[in-house]
């Protein structure tokens, strides 16, 4: 094993958070980067007949007021929040990235995190992506309006966002500890 791989083994195993964080960001950006082939069903596609159902092994986080599966969904609204996140980042903290790369990397993923939060914020109040582009703030106001009856249509948008915002986190945190050579002299990296 090269010395890189066993340094990110050892941070790993030191910090787990951060291997979670690392794991669900890395299935965010497949769902992202390969949505029109891992979607089972088209996101925009309306099928009144079937909506608001439950959770089903034909819709497996069910159905939302129009008939659309949240599943695709969710898979489809992971572009535009990953997509938002790393605009967000990339176009700030770049005339002044060589002379602090540690840091920004560092704000970089707690950025992410917060970039996401706020497209997710502005979908809900109805001034994110126009319909019928999948977005987790979007499923969440959509969802609303059938809380108590069909509290899958929340569900399921709320925990993407919350995983994605929390996975970021997690790994912005372990980034810092990694990279600040007063944390890794104290742990022996």
């Amino acid at each position: 094993m090269s010395t890189a791989a066993i340094s990110l083994h050892r941070a790993a195993s030191r910090n787990p958070l951060a291997a979670i964080g690392v794991m669900l960001v890395a299935l965010f950006l497949i769902f992202a980067l390969f949505a029109p082939w891992i979607a089972p069903q088209d996101p925009a596609h309306i099928d009144l007949p079937t909506r608001l159902e439950p959770p089903s092994s034909t819709h497996w986080c069910g159905t939302d007021e129009l008939g659309r599966d949240i599943l695709s969904r969710l898979i489809y609204g992971a572009r535009i929040s990953m997509f938002v996140g790393g605009s967000v980042v990339v176009g700030s903290f770049r005339h002044i990235l060589p002379n602090i790369i540690q840091p920004v990397i560092v704000q970089a993923a707690i950025g992410m995190a917060g970039a996401i939060l706020a497209e997710a914020t502005m979908s809900f109040l109805g001034l994110g992506v126009p319909p019928p582009t999948a977005s987790w703030g979007s499923m969440l106001n959509d969802g609303r309006a059938h809380l108590f009856d069909a509290s899958h249509l929340v569900l399921f948008p709320a925990l993407a966002v919350m995983l994605a915002v929390l996975s970021f986190n997690f790994i912005g945190d372990a980034l810092r500890d990694f990279l600040d050579p007063r944390s890794r002299i104290e742990a022996g990296l």
